[in-house]
């Protein structure tokens, strides 16, 4: 008799998925549809940003190749290469060709659209922090002696927080400003710091003491 039982429930069972399926068929498989399109959407949007990544890196590596050249038509096709990685590239191509487009301006004489480049770099905010604030740091390093000194000491104040990666050279560059204000023992005070500084590369420790020993870091 239970065989019986099982076998009605059974059929009422099949019976039932087969209405269902004829209610919600068409729904099922387009959904099914949808997702299958979303996938090979999804699939092909990363084939494609593959590609976009491995010709952005063939413009950069040929534009930095170019760059070492002298004046010229290499220069200026490098210069051309480079902005077209920084209008094209990912937010890490981005700021690399700005950093080398503006070194390349300032080393040129053309030191406002140098200037310009280093702060589009700073302010990209889809940028490698790390990055940004190099920008930021050569912006500053570039105008020790010409900008205005609260507009620098604002940008420095963020480059010398105790986390920040460019610590040290910030500090340096702080030092500098101190000195051109004529606040000596202020640059006195940092650049003692730098000199006994475990974190500053050895570069920065050696120019801090020296730096320290003209001004008479004993006084």
């Amino acid at each position: 008799m239970s065989d019986i039982f099982a076998e009605v429930d059974e059929e009422l069972r099949a019976d039932r998925a087969q209405k269902m399926l004829k209610k919600y068929g068409g729904v099922l498989i387009a959904a099914a549809v949808v997702v299958v399109a979303c996938v090979a959407g999804w699939k092909a949007w990363q084939a494609h940003e593959a590609r976009e990544t491995a010709r952005i890196a063939t413009i950069f590596l040929e534009a930095t190749k170019a760059a070492n050249a002298m004046p010229g038509v290499e220069r200026d096709t490098a210069l051309i290469e480079l902005d077209q990685v920084a209008r094209e590239g990912n937010p890490g191509y981005r700021a690399l060709a700005r950093l080398r487009a503006a070194a390349m301006r300032f080393d040129a004489g053309e030191k406002d659209a140098a200037l310009a480049l280093w702060d589009q770099a700073a302010n990209d905010t889809a940028a490698d922090p790390a990055l940004r604030d190099l920008a930021s740091l050569l912006w500053v390093w570039h105008q020790l002696d010409t900008g205005t000194p609260d507009v620098l000491r604002a940008r420095l104040s963020k480059l010398t927080a105790p986390d920040a990666v460019w610590r040290p050279l910030a500090e340096e560059a702080q030092a500098l400003l101190d000195l051109r204000e004529g606040h000596k023992d202020a640059a006195r005070d940092t650049l003692k710091r730098l000199t006994l500084d475990p974190a500053a590369p050895d570069g920065v420790r050696g120019r801090a003491g020296g730096l320290l020993e003209r001004i008479g870091g004993a006084s």
